[in-house]
């Protein structure tokens, strides 16, 4: 039999996609326009139950077509990469052998979200990217993306959602620790080093291509909620900043990003359409595709079309202006937009429909599946579409790797105020509150009452306003403050002895009480307690600048303008503030 034409690695690879475009059905055309969630068994085989096993693996692929997934959820190496094989094998089985290609959200910080990130497990430990913009350095940035890369490819990711070069402009948003922070100069110049990270100097099989996000920025919200949810689907631009939120997505298009992921968010105000960036054909056609040039790929972020059931609560599609729509209308709408490809979705009879009702051409279909199957074969999917497992274990959270991560958490931290406090010295007697005991005994004698103390040592979080909803208490929105019986219980520490404060700034929190009368306050983006301490104690140089600036009152944040960066009235600590110590 002769080994058909897209099969052969030696011909062009235009050549290779039309060869297999031509012999395509329009179901199997169809299944490439989606990209799906997948769960699987902590033992490596196919998920059967739980929130992502609704439609059994073998379905989507050799029922429905699919070949391109996300997977959700953390588990063991070699584990995952028992399933990788597992699920391209049954992919080699089907028809024309089109392999998979898996992506997956971040997962190489501290943010535990099943809508946006995976906190680190196995893979080795970094700050959040907001961690990454404190220290600057864009040459770190790019081996961090490196290290990234070569985690990913061990275990069988190919396509990385992110990064996330939205400007954190908008204090109250809930996604601001997944960015580069407010700047768009440093995102800008942090994102070309990540893109040269993950991809290399150009895309090819050693390479995991970059799907950045969130196009044309999703910074500024009204209000700060985020538009997974209705409440929060209005993007706005009162302070004229629309061009400036565009400047890191120029930044990714010339880096050679392969992917771009526009955002839920519904443009009120402006003369784009006042629909969802996804069903956008302003943004996504006349912005993207022709005055940037982005000949890339367009996936949707996920659940645009259908309504969904997430963590057994439903969910209504995120149709943001075209509410009124059916799916299959949504559908067409985001094609005739631009969009190639429909994250989170799995319903390719809709686009059979489409085509045989006359209602989508064919040729439109053609368009986007040929970018599809050109990734594919561009990363050498066909020639080697497997993991090795005992390599994955060799790789994942690698020593090198863990050692650059904790490198990156002590580099990041950064001191906002030091009343001759820090570097530590000797061992003190110290009383901890949400530091580990066994961890800081390595530092001092662990004290259980803070009048025994010499010093205290306090981590917080950022404070956030509880929502109601499982899927909606990942997303961190709402109140900047402390609440008032938490400051005070915190202030009263505070006053007893003197006291290093730490807080996990995932948002700009609000803390001029705390900053007045605390002998230290550090500010992490993602850090162990380690990586604090040794800090404390001269062991390790904390090198971060604030990513963005810290309110005085919420007060001051809700006369700010969201769409333009470090925006509110006299702020406790300007963009840029950090304290070199020691």
């Amino acid at each position: 039999m002769t080994t058909p034409l897209y099969r052969d690695p030696n011909r062009p690879v235009a050549e290779r996609v039309e060869d297999l475009l031509a012999r395509m059905t329009l179901e199997e055309k169809a299944g490439q326009l989606f990209h799906t969630m997948l769960g699987m068994n902590a033992d490596g085989t196919f998920a059967t139950e739980g929130p992502f096993a609704h439609t059994p693996t073998p379905e989507l692929i050799a029922g429905r077509g699919l070949t391109h997934f996300n997977l959700i959820g953390q588990y063991g190496v070699r584990e995952m990469a028992q399933w990788v094989n597992r699920v391209q094998e049954l992919a080699a089985g089907t028809r024309l052998g089109i392999p998979v290609t898996l992506s997956t959200d971040p997962r190489h910080a501290f943010t535990d979200n099943p809508g946006a990130s995976f906190n680190s497990g196995a893979f080795s430990a970094w700050p959040e990217p907001l961690g990454l913009a404190a220290i600057g350095d864009p040459a770190l940035v790019e081996r961090f993306a490196d290290t990234v890369r070569r985690e990913y490819l061990s275990v069988g990711f190919r396509v990385a959602l992110h990064p996330q070069i939205d400007l954190a402009t908008e204090p109250r948003w809930s996604r601001q620790s997944g960015t580069f922070g407010s700047s768009a100069d440093v995102t800008g110049e942090l994102v070309r080093a990540y893109v040269r990270g993950l991809q290399g100097p150009r895309l090819g099989p050693e390479s995991v291509a970059a799907m950045v996000k969130h196009f044309p920025g999703g910074g500024p919200q009204k209000d700060g909620e985020d538009p997974h949810f209705a409440h929060g689907k209005e993007q706005v631009y009162p302070g004229g900043m629309r061009e400036h939120h565009l400047a890191p997505f120029r930044a990714a298009i010339e880096a050679g990003c392969s992917q771009m992921m526009p955002y839920y968010g519904q443009p009120v105000g402006t003369d784009w359409e006042e629909v969802g960036f996804g069903f956008n054909k302003d943004v996504l056609t006349g912005l993207l595709r022709e005055r940037l040039g982005f000949d890339g790929i367009i996936c949707t972020d996920w659940g645009l079309l259908t309504d969904a059931d997430i963590l057994g609560e439903t969910y209504p599609a995120r149709a943001w202006g075209v509410e009124h729509l059916t799916v299959a209308e949504r559908a067409a709408k985001a094609l005739d937009a631009g969009s190639d490809q429909f994250g989170g979705e799995q319903c390719p009879e809709v686009i059979v429909e489409l085509v045989r009702s006359g209602r989508i051409t064919e040729a439109r279909i053609d368009a986007s599946v040929r970018r599809l199957l050109r990734e594919k074969f561009v990363l050498g999917l066909f020639e080697n579409p497997y993991a090795d497992p005992d390599r994955a274990e060799e790789t994942v959270g690698a020593r090198e790797f863990a050692a650059l991560g904790e490198e990156a958490q002590r580099r990041s931290l950064t001191v906002l105020t030091n009343r001759d406090l820090l570097p530590v010295g000797d061992r003190p007697n110290l009383y901890l509150r949400g530091v580990s005991e066994r961890t800081a005994a390595a530092y001092g004698n662990v004290v259980s009452d803070p009048l025994d103390a010499d010093l205290a040592v306090l981590r917080l979080g950022t404070p956030y306003e509880k929502r109601p909803g499982l899927f909606e208490s990942f997303f961190h929105a709402g109140s900047l403050a402390f609440p008032e019986d938490e400051l005070k219980e915190i202030l009263r520490l505070l006053d007893a002895v003197p006291t290093l404060v730490c807080v996990n700034l995932e948002r700009p929190a609000v803390l001029p009480e705390i900053a007045e009368r605390a002998a230290a306050l550090v500010a992490d983006y993602g850090a162990s307690d380690a990586a604090l301490l040794d800090v404390a104690f001269g062991r390790a140089r904390a090198e971060g600048r604030l990513p963005f600036e810290l309110p005085r009152s919420m007060e001051a944040v809700r006369a700010s303008r969201p769409d333009v960066p470090d925006d509110t009235e006299d702020p406790v600590f300007a963009y840029g503030h950090g304290l070199d110590v020691g």
